[in-house]
């Protein structure tokens, strides 16, 4: 398999109208803004992109639509996760028709699978195509669920295109278990991270970042991007605290903060779609407030 390297991954929102409707249009401007701003991939809809609040149809649509506005300036990321195996496998298949670069799966929705059904969960999703494809671990979003280094190890045994794995868990001596474990049987097996700690995660061995905050600061989160490539981590370390700012400036509105922080920037995040919901008012101007403390947003661009 030809090493597919995604680099500085941005996951764009989605926007929705105010009767929840996907707004096509803000997306097509976010997907702009994001390819301006320096992302080396794109991957959607991810968990910042309320990839649960979509119906299957939709997710299809959005990667569709996500491939044709590109036109092949970056690579598309497809997110194919879903409490079903087989209809996750379906996801995927579908993505790669419509000309996805790579797959990403994370472990199922709701159920807590014993570890062998895990590995089977991915091990199907992964050979409905040829496509790299990555295991994403996030158990904090998931319920706990894990993925283990062992559960990594039988991945491979079963998959050629197992590309790697995305780790939101924080866990550094899980990713440092995980990758030293992996690239022993695997050379070209990469690790990602799934949050802007690109410090930690580049020592580790990190070679990728899927990273919201850029449709928020994407210059911040491309200087700690750069510096950390070249492994000048010290001189990394006040861009990374700014970013750390900024992550938990929008962490206790969630998706909501993500979108309010843009619309915030003179751009347009959209509407959130039920269950979940715009933030009050108050919550807006403690967002502003927060905002404004930290330095370096005053250098990000505003507006489109």
């Amino acid at each position: 398999m030809t090493t597919f390297k995604p680099g500085l991954v941005h996951a764009p929102v989605t926007p929705f109208k105010r009767d929840e409707q996907i707004d096509f249009s803000t997306y097509g401007k976010l997907i702009e803004f994001h390819l301006a701003n320096n992302a080396d991939s794109l991957a959607v809809p991810m968990h910042a992109g309320e990839s649960v609040s979509l119906s299957d149809d939709e997710r299809i649509k959005l990667i569709k639509y996500a491939i044709k506005q590109v036109k092949g300036r970056v690579p598309v990321i497809a997110h194919v996760s879903q409490s079903g195996t087989g209809v996750a496998a379906d996801l995927a298949k579908q993505a790669a028709k419509l000309g996805a670069a790579a797959i990403v799966a994370t472990t199922p929705y709701y159920w807590t699978p014993p570890a062998h059904m895990l590995v089977e969960h991915f091990a199907q999703i992964g050979a409905a195509t040829k496509l790299p494809f990555y295991v994403y671990n996030s158990p904090e979003e998931m319920g706990g669920v894990k993925i283990t280094a062992d559960s990594v190890l039988k991945l491979i045994d079963r998959l050629d295109n197992l590309a790697g794995i995305i780790d939101a868990s924080l866990d550094w001596q899980f990713m440092i278990e995980v990758v030293s474990t992996a690239q022993r049987k695997r050379a070209d097996f990469q690790l990602l991270t799934g949050a802007e700690y690109m410090i930690s995660a580049g020592a580790t061995g990190a070679t990728g970042m899927i990273a919201p905050m850029a449709g928020i600061a994407p210059r911040a989160v491309k200087k700690l991007w750069d510096l950390c490539a070249q492994e000048k981590y010290q001189e990394a370390r006040p861009v990374q605290e700014a970013i750390a700012a900024l992550r938990q400036a929008v962490k206790p509105l969630g998706v909501a903060g993500l979108k309010a922080a843009i619309t915030l920037m003179d751009r347009k995040g959209g509407n959130m779609r039920a269950p979940l919901e715009n933030p009050p008012l108050a919550a807006r101007k403690k967002l502003a407030a927060d905002l404004n403390a930290i330095a370096v947003l005053a250098d990000e661009p505003r507006g489109w």
